[in-house]
Order: structure tokens, then sequence, then C-alpha cells
């Protein structure tokens, strides 16, 4: 079974490359990312017609996640229990279209798209540190109830969590960036050293130049100036059974790409 993940950056202006990526690349499961769509905007016809079920989850033009599967979609559950809320001052808190959770062949599957930080200073930073930290208690509870559950954590985290994960780490600790600052690894790697979780990828891609990410600002891709913050979390027993794991940076080409590349893993 392939499980992939896939921050589309806009679903319906992307919908011919899913679907011809689709044809192409034979996964049984895809998470999305950054639809931007509400459900009633969603091309429900293109995964139907495709042979996936879906469940999607947007509420406005931003953010929006989304889960499309041929091998079975139930228990599909929009946020994850307590999940953080976000407001600027003076407005009302609102749920965001951030997490969306479904089982899909014995595996529960999560795709979610972490918030970004924006700015070490912006307020969007504590909501996006609060967001991890939740989602990570949760996780943590998740396999202390059941060590063998089948969970898979994957998205667009907004983290780079090791130096060889950006292009150029002087540049971002020297310029203050996000993605990189000590408490936004800590909470991404909170997942790994006290939830249990497996990053199955980088083990079989190690070493710099692996992204997943291009910003398609000053010709970061050609120039190979990418970073890697889309990830597959597996449970302890789900990353046992991974045969294989890679990036697909040839999806990053051409016109039309998303900034993003599918992250794919296949299991036994």
């Amino acid at each position: 079974m392939r499980i992939a993940t896939w921050n589309v950056n806009s679903i319906r202006a992307r919908a011919d490359r899913i679907e011809a990526w689709l044809d192409r690349s034979d996964v049984d499961v895809l998470a999305i990312q950054e639809t931007k769509a509400k459900d009633e905007n969603f091309p429900w016809e293109l995964f139907e017609f495709a042979g996936y079920e879906v469940a999607h989850f947007g509420v406005n033009q931003w953010n929006g996640v989304a889960i499309a599967s041929r091998v079975g979609l139930t228990d599909v559950q929009r946020t994850f229990p307590d999940q953080p809320t976000f407001g600027k001052p003076g407005q009302e808190p609102a749920q965001e279209a951030r997490a969306i959770g479904a089982t899909c062949g014995g595996v529960r599957v999560w795709s979610l798209y972490v918030p970004n930080g924006r700015g070490l200073d912006d307020p969007h930073m504590p909501y996006k540190l609060e967001w991890l930290r939740v989602l990570e208690g949760h996780a943590k509870q998740w396999l202390q109830e059941d060590p063998d559950a089948q969970i898979a954590l994957v998205g667009d985290w907004n983290v780079a969590p090791q130096d060889d994960d950006v292009w150029d780490i002087q540049l971002f600790k020297e310029g203050g960036y996000t993605h990189v600052s000590e408490p936004e690894r800590a909470a991404f790697h909170a997942f790994i050293e006290d939830a249990g979780y497996q990053d199955v990828v980088r083990p079989r891609h190690p070493g710099p130049g692996v992204y997943t990410y291009w910003d398609y600002k000053q010709l970061r891709f050609p120039k190979k100036e990418g970073m890697r913050i889309d990830f597959q979390l597996c449970s302890p027993a789900l990353a046992a059974r991974v045969q294989d794991a890679w990036i697909d940076r040839d999806e990053r080409k051409g016109k039309g790409a998303s900034d993003h590349a599918p992250v794919v893993i296949e299991i036994d």
C-alpha cells in the first residue's frame, strides 16, 4: 500500500496535475494540504472518477486539508481533540481547517497543515507551538493506549528539524527566520523523542539536498535552494512495515507545479 502526502497549494489550480499524478504514481492514499477551498468548492468528482473516496475539511479560501483513499475511508475526524484556534487581536478565535483524520486500509492517517509561524515575534508563532504541543500530547496518548496502533502523521509541518533540511542554515539562523528556531525544532522532535514516532523518509535519504519545498521566489527550484518541511511520521508498528520511501521531486517541475513535492511511502 502506498501512502502519499502533498501540499498542493490550491487544489483547483492544480486539478489537472493531481489527476495525472494519481494515475502515474498509483498511490492508495493521498493526504492533501492547502486545498484553499470550501467544501462546496472542492472538486469531489476528480477523485471519485479516479476510484477514490475523499474527505475534505475547508472553511474558506485559506488552508484546507483532505484525504483521498481507494482502500477504504472510515471514522473521518475533522480537527484533532482540543485543536487550538487562532484569532488576531480584537477578533474572536476561530478553528482553522488544518487537520483531518481517517482510517484507510487499517492505517489511521492524519493529514496535517501545521501553522506557519510567520515570524519569531508574530502572534502565529505561539499558536504554532501550542498547536504542535496539543497534537503531540494526543499522538503520545494514542500509542500509550495501543502500542501496536498503525498511525501516520503526515503533511506540511512547516519545520525544518535538521540543519541539512535547508539549503543555507547560516542564512536562516542569522536572518532570524522561522522553521529552524529552537522552539519549533523542539516541538517537532517531541513527536519522535517523547511520543515515539519515526521519520521514515530521512533514514532512506540522508544528507543535504533532500528537500520537499522550493519557494516560487528567486528561482529557488532551479538553484536547488529548498527545504525539507513535509514529513511522514509513523508509529513504530507502522514504521516496521515501511518497505520504501521517496520524494517525487519531478512533480515540482514544469508549468503550474505546486511549490511542494509529494512524499510517498510504501508499506507491506
